[in-house]
């Protein structure tokens, strides 16, 4: 009550107190780097222990091991990923407020730490314990522990903690099955309610920070440089210092061996955002990279694809209002918005412009291709008249090559990690000793063998197909025209095409199903279903779910129209 400074950040007053007695702000959970003096209070008698102050952490007997929480192995992941975000590009403000900030929300309001531990979770943490201790476990009592901000460094990961000798009883009871002092607990409890941390979510909250700075990377884009080996996700734990010991039940928390599903970061990123209590997230304007121009700009490139389709890209875009501010910006808890695919949503935008264009039914797109195929021979303009058959060639055969060279690098790709795992502290002899009998067996044979060295990862780009127009072999189709497709009318240039056929007339409900439509390669033309699985590949996601945001493309495009048929049919059923 005494610090009436305004915060830095926020210019509220309204303060609190963390473990370490620093200040916190309960508005912004900005902390300070102010401390609450304490009056000496040696002479008064019966009077309670409030705050321990920071100390060195009594290290095991066993194994030299300082005693953890799970909570700050995931803290170190982020640590990692952020850095990692950081050299790629993005700006140190990510890590440092952002990134520091949400993850500061999300232990108050898991009740992890700056607050009070509920009754019901100091009880059964100091239950193993209470018969051999005379430690007092009132309810409100400081959390157990204090987390550092996420741009200090490893050697000082210390916590301010206010557990006493029953914790470290706690520790020994369940050292055998975890390294961590929690990690049998965490697993026990069912923390649905309060959204669990898990590995997956580690790229939830990158890619909320990087959503909140409205930085140039999409979540295809994250999850891609994770599966390259730019962001630390796979074995990430082996980077934990020496004196956080990892083995049992920890190596289900942190131990991955799978690749991140997109579907699964984006949902548990909304519940985040949720879950925090966010408010409105920063303006996605036309300005912005994530806008639906402006990533259509880009895929097209990557695509292969005249840069003319941009316009017709803007024009949809436009005509259905997926553009508009409101519609792109992310608002935490509104249940009324629909949940924005950025990349997933462009994407769809150009496969609905080619079959505005070119029908794609296996049939019309041909004969536009032979018709321009003609004229390019007898063509004296220097813009070459864009034939769909040549593109398809041209791009199918990059692509072919490329998801090749994917599939063998997923197959070869070694999940078990350099440092050895262990279960349990009396099996810990046996596994290094196999470990080390493995990696000089595996070194033997890579001589006799003669096998090169696995290469370098290549550097990270947001493009994974290149197309240069300088190319000789007429390989790029960026520069070629559109003029024998399009036809002017009223002013306007529209497509010669005057047909178009919908993937579904009706959607789906996308709450009990999962997806607007569904979606089956037998049941959709050839041309269709290379323009999904080419862009499928860009995403690194499956067709289906391009599948669903061309659906909802088409029945914003076509609403009135379709609101007549269905008006229509119910009139014949009568």
């Amino acid at each position: 009550r005494d610090f009436n400074e305004r915060c830095a950040q926020c210019s509220e007053v309204n303060w609190g107190l963390t473990d370490g007695g620093r200040f916190y702000c309960r508005s912004c959970h900005n902390v300070t780097e102010r401390t609450r003096e304490v009056v000496n209070t040696d002479f008064i008698t019966n009077s309670r222990v409030q705050t321990i102050s920071k100390g060195v952490r009594k290290q095991e007997n066993n194994d030299g091991g300082s005693e953890w929480y799970v909570c700050e192995g995931f803290q170190l992941v982020l640590k990692k990923q952020a850095e990692a975000l950081e050299a790629l590009g993005i700006c140190p403000q990510m890590k440092d407020e952002i990134l520091c900030n949400f993850w500061r929300c999300y232990l108050q309001k898991s009740k992890q730490a700056y607050c009070n531990r509920p009754a019901g979770e100091t009880v059964k943490a100091l239950s193993v314990c209470e018969s051999s201790t005379d430690v007092d476990s009132d309810p409100e009592r400081p959390s157990l522990l204090h987390l550092l901000s996420l741009s200090e460094s490893e050697g000082d990961l210390q916590t301010d903690c206010s557990f006493v000798s029953s914790t470290s009883k706690v520790s020994e009871s369940t050292s055998v099955y975890s390294g961590s002092v929690d990690g049998s607990l965490y697993l026990m409890k069912n923390q649905k309610e309060k959204l669990r941390m898990t590995m997956p979510m580690t790229l939830s909250f990158c890619y909320m920070a990087l959503l909140w700075l409205r930085e140039p990377i999409t979540l295809s884009e994250l999850l891609r440089f994770v599966v390259e080996g730019h962001i630390p996700y796979l074995n990430v734990f082996q980077h934990f210092p020496e004196k956080m010991k990892l083995c049992g039940l920890d190596l289900k928390i942190f131990c991955v061996e799978s690749w991140p599903v997109y579907e699964e970061v984006f949902n548990k990123m909304h519940e985040l955002a949720a879950f925090l209590d966010l408010p409105r997230f920063p303006d996605i304007t036309d300005s912005c990279f994530l806008h639906p121009d402006m990533l259509c700009m880009k895929y097209l490139m990557e695509a292969n694809l005249p840069d003319e389709l941009h316009n017709w890209t803007c024009r949809v875009v436009k005509k259905i209002g997926i553009g508009e501010v409101d519609f792109l910006t992310l608002m935490p808890g509104n249940k009324s918005t629909r949940k924005v695919k950025y990349d997933v949503l462009a994407a769809a935008v150009i496969v609905v412009v080619l079959k505005l264009l070119f029908l794609l039914d296996d049939h019309y797109e041909w004969l536009l291709s032979d018709s321009a195929e003609e004229r390019n021979k007898n063509n004296t303009e220097a813009r070459p008249y864009f034939e769909f058959k040549k593109w398809y060639e041209v791009v199918r055969h990059c692509l072919d090559v490329e998801q090749k060279k994917l599939d063998e690098e997923r197959a070869k790709y070694l999940w078990r990690c350099e440092k050895p795992l262990f279960y349990s502290v009396k099996n810990k002899s046996k596994v290094l000793k196999r470990r080390q009998m493995v990696v000089n067996l595996q070194n033997q044979f890579g001589k006799l063998s003669g096998s090169a060295r696995r290469a370098e990862k290549p550097n990270p780009s947001s493009f994974q197909l290149s197309w240069s127009e300088e190319n000789t072999d007429g390989s790029c189709f960026h520069g070629h025209s559109l003029k024998g497709i399009l036809q002017e009318k009223c002013g306007l240039l529209t497509a010669m095409n005057p047909d178009y056929w919908l993937c579904t007339v009706k959607l789906c409900n996308e709450k009990l199903c999962g997806h607007l439509a569904h979606y089956r390669e037998v049941d959709f033309p050839q041309s269709y279903h290379f323009v999904l699985r080419l862009f499928s590949f860009l995403l690194r996601i499956q067709p289906s779910y391009i599948h669903d945001e061309v659906c909802m493309i088409e029945h914003k495009l076509f609403n009135k129209k379709l609101c007549k048929k269905l008006k229509y049919n119910t009139v014949l059923r009568k």
